[in-house]
């Protein structure tokens, strides 16, 4: 196969994991003989500091000329006065939200898996964590609270900030048939998450959901207040399989979530429109504080590619080669410093990715 996969280094240790899993991208090219084109594209600081702006028409129309896209982190210290004393509009994250929504990536993919040799890692109790726990967080993306209309005004000499929740019925349907396909796939249960006790935009969800859930009657549909699915991530992590919702619960509750695996930089995600196309990232920020150390943990987004080997490039055989060998390393005792016991016996961003490759054959 021959793929054009475009590439978003991005900020802080951006460039750090996503040199290690383009290595990995390679080792899987040489073996199965596939032919990866990569495309650089400038997103985040690193744009700002080039063109004055986090994401430019030009690096947009690029990212849409690909197969796929893997991006590693953008943004970092608030105060840089150069990327965060300029309009919101053209900040780091705002390259982040025009290039969703350019893309149309409507549908946020987050696996939220304790692999056993993590066990120890998960700060949950060992009799909650049971036999671990493998989730699905499926986050509508374009849409809600992030999209909608916003201001800041001043009356009585008082500032007054308005962020507008806007959802329509067709936004909630995509996703959730994106949802409940997936559900069909794994264990056959669906839990779709808002706050229809107070929320109107909640309600029409709920609706949209039970609509399109007579489509699947072969998936168990429950609901959950998002309060409520907050604390159930904590106490009884394994009675979830898909989880189902909005924007900015989605946002919470992932990472949430993530530190249910050991650590953030263990969690992957993919973003993904109604075609075979996909956005591909580790979950963590750029985490500034480490950047240029060589300790990042790179297997969030070594994780990444592979997901974007199976979902947009249709290779699941790759894919699986890719994640039985992280999993490999892993149960061989090699920890990066995030998921260490001891913080002192741990491999560098390298040293690990170099295992990894090791193990695919």
């Amino acid at each position: 196969m021959k793929a054009r996969l475009g590439i978003i280094e991005g900020d802080g240790i951006g460039p750090e994991i996503v040199t290690q899993a383009k290595r990995v991208l390679e080792k899987i090219a040489s073996v199965y003989g596939h032919t990866f084109e990569y495309i650089d594209i400038d997103m985040g600081g690193c744009s700002i500091d080039k063109y004055g702006t986090s994401l430019t028409d030009d690096n947009l129309a690029l990212a849409k000329a690909c197969d796929a896209v893997l991006l590693g982190a953008v943004g970092g210290d608030t105060s840089n006065k150069a990327w965060y004393g300029i309009d919101v509009d053209k900040r780091p994250e705002a390259g982040l939200l025009k290039l969703r929504k350019g893309l149309n990536l409507f549908a946020n993919l987050r696996p939220v898996y304790l692999y056993k040799s993590l066990a120890k890692a998960c700060p949950l109790k060992e009799e909650t964590v049971k036999d671990g726990f493998d989730i699905m967080i499926v986050r509508e993306l374009t849409g809600g609270l992030y999209f909608g209309e916003r201001s800041t005004r001043v009356e009585n000499s008082k500032r007054i900030a308005t962020d507008t929740l806007n959802y329509s019925e067709d936004e909630i349907r995509r996703v959730a048939i994106k949802a409940f396909e997936l559900a069909t796939k794994r264990k056959g249960k669906l839990t779709s998450v808002d706050k229809a006790n107070v929320l109107d935009s909640s309600r029409l969800w709920r609706s949209v959901v039970e609509e399109v859930a007579r489509d699947y009657s072969e998936v168990k549909l429950s609901h959950m207040l998002v309060d409520n699915c907050a604390m159930q991530l904590i106490v009884n992590p394994s009675e979830f399989d898909v989880i189902l919702t909005e924007n900015m619960f989605g946002d919470i509750l992932s990472d949430e979530a993530s530190v249910l695996t050991g650590s953030i930089g263990m969690l992957s995600s993919a973003s993904l429109n109604d075609t075979s196309f996909g956005l591909y990232e580790p979950s963590h920020g750029s985490a500034p504080d480490i950047k240029g150390k060589g300790i990042a943990n790179p297997i969030a987004t070594i994780i990444s590619s592979a997901m974007l080997l199976g979902i947009s490039l249709g290779l699941d055989k790759e894919r699986r080669a890719v994640e039985a060998a992280v999993e490999g390393v892993l149960e061989s005792g090699a920890r990066t410093i995030d998921i260490s016991e001891d913080k002192k016996d741990y491999l560098g961003t390298k040293e690990i990715t170099d295992l990894i490759l090791a193990n695919i054959h």
